[in-house]
């Protein structure tokens, strides 16, 4: 009988559990959703990988897109705005480039005029646009000669320029390219003194040192004599830092047709080694609007140009998205493309896919 009863026990012990259990099996557990991952809204980080510009996750980038006229000159016209940077993106540019004015910057105060970039920045980065900081001065700055006076700055205030730029935009990736000097030239009608490339490498190695010194991940481009055109003293005597770029400006008339033998002697043979930005690109027809030398073309310029730094895998932005001052890609405040405006803007939205 003892034996009996234990095994009724557990008997009535296992079919318990089993009522438990199919009891437990009528609810269906609801499995946890998971965490929505956080939109990053800041575009990935460049550095200078070889002759390539490489963003954080290992891809290269090649630039390609519009220069702003300048940002005070902008906010005078009303223009500086998120529509503006709308319409650059609509346009197919993944770049912009900020062409600060000595002259502007110091007639509406740098305090404001750090404040607009901020906001210019910002609305880069929504419309997944980096930009290039350009201090775009033209003429000597180790003589502290320039062309004209809106050009007119002194080697302190350009390194209290970029001091500035490194300190405030270190964080910000979007800020990815520092464009030192816009054109360095001792060529004009006007007396601009005189300087050999071994004194110009010296004063730009020692203003990236400078801003190393606040910004040591930031990427310096740097631009040869002839209006930023000659890039030959490259090949023999280099800017001699790490994640530095170089700067050219191949506007048509600079050389003769055909240009392609020459522009590879002249700055091309750099981008077989280096990162090459043509910052300034552009062309007018000679009945345009503001025609001068040296940017009178037509459009087999833009389809040399692009084609050559497409081969060599060259960045650039084309001047200028103002319907003021040429060679202008836009006519007019509605956007209206000029000649060549039409085709950088067709370019532009095929190579950059947007």
């Amino acid at each position: 009988m003892g034996i009996f009863n234990i095994m009724k026990k557990i008997a009535c012990l296992l079919l318990e559990v089993t009522f438990v259990m199919a009891i437990i099996g009528c609810f269906s557990v609801k499995e946890k959703e998971p965490t929505p991952k956080k939109v990053n809204k800041n575009l990935p980080a460049i550095r200078v990988e070889g002759k390539c510009f490489m963003n954080a996750y290992g891809d290269t980038v090649v630039f390609r897109g519009v220069c702003c006229s300048d940002p005070v000159k902008l906010i005078r016209d009303g223009k500086w705005d998120e529509h503006y940077f709308e319409e650059a993106s609509n346009f197919g540019a993944n770049v912009v480039r900020f062409a600060v004015h000595p002259e502007n910057i110091n007639s509406m105060g740098w305090d404001s005029t750090f404040a607009a970039i901020d906001k210019g920045v910002e609305w880069a980065k929504k419309h997944k646009m980096y930009v290039v900081m350009d201090w775009h001065s033209i003429g000597n700055l180790k003589d502290e000669k320039f062309f004209k006076p809106m050009y007119k700055t002194t080697k302190a205030e350009t390194f209290k320029f970029w001091k500035k730029v490194a300190i405030r935009y270190r964080s910000e990736p979007a800020v990815a390219l520092y464009e030192l000097f816009n054109e360095p030239t001792t060529k004009a009608d006007v007396d601009l003194g005189t300087c050999h490339w071994y004194s110009w490498k010296s004063l730009m190695e020692e203003l990236i040192d400078t801003i190393r010194t606040y910004n040591p991940e930031a990427i310096c481009m740097c631009a040869g004599f002839n209006w930023a055109y000659d890039l030959t003293q490259i090949a023999k005597a280099p800017i001699e830092r790490k994640n530095v770029a170089y700067v050219c400006h191949p506007y048509p008339m600079k050389r003769e047709k055909p240009w392609e033998e020459k522009w590879e002697k002249d700055f091309g043979y750099v981008a077989d080694t280096y990162p090459l930005f043509c910052s300034e690109i552009g062309y007018c027809l000679k009945d345009e609007k503001g025609a001068h030398i040296p940017v009178i073309s037509n459009d087999e310029y833009g389809v040399a140009i692009t084609r050559y730094l497409e081969k060599k895998g060259a960045s650039f932005t084309a001047w200028c998205f103002d319907p003021d001052w040429a060679p202008v890609l836009i006519t007019d405040w509605n956007y209206t493309p000029s000649t060549q405006g039409v085709f950088f803007r067709d370019y532009l939205k095929r190579v950059n896919n947007r």
